[in-house]
């Protein structure tokens, strides 16, 4: 039923910029906690960035001044702004919904992200 659909990958330079969007259906988005995770070529999956409900975010040490999370509840849209990219920050991105209570958690397909040096 939960369906998140990204977009916004794409090949950047160093230093550029890129906005990740993932449309969320199936589910009364605004009640979760929706996040960021990247998983580099060989390497394990990793947390970007998160906000709940209540628009409380954290972000990874690696990202922090640079990435931006936010959420558009009437949209049903998860964004991640993404500044000052570096080679480093290459991977898939994926969006994931937290589940809670007899909903689990949701992935989407994942997009991929290209820094150039």
């Amino acid at each position: 039923q939960v369906q998140l659909v990204e977009s916004g990958g794409g090949l950047v330079q160093a230093g550029g910029s890129l906005r990740l969007s993932c449309v969320a259906s199936g589910i009364t988005f605004s009640m979760y906690t929706m996040g960021w995770y990247r998983q580099p070529p060989g390497k394990e999956r990793e947390l970007v960035a998160y906000i709940t409900s209540g628009r409380i975010t954290n972000y990874a040490d690696s990202v922090k001044d640079r990435f931006t999370i936010s959420r558009d509840n009437i949209k049903n849209t998860l964004y991640l702004q993404m500044n000052s990219l570096r080679p480093e920050d290459s991977a898939v991105y994926y969006c994931k919904l937290n589940g809670r209570f007899n909903i689990g958690d949701s992935w989407g397909q994942g997009t991929q992200v290209t820094v150039s040096s």
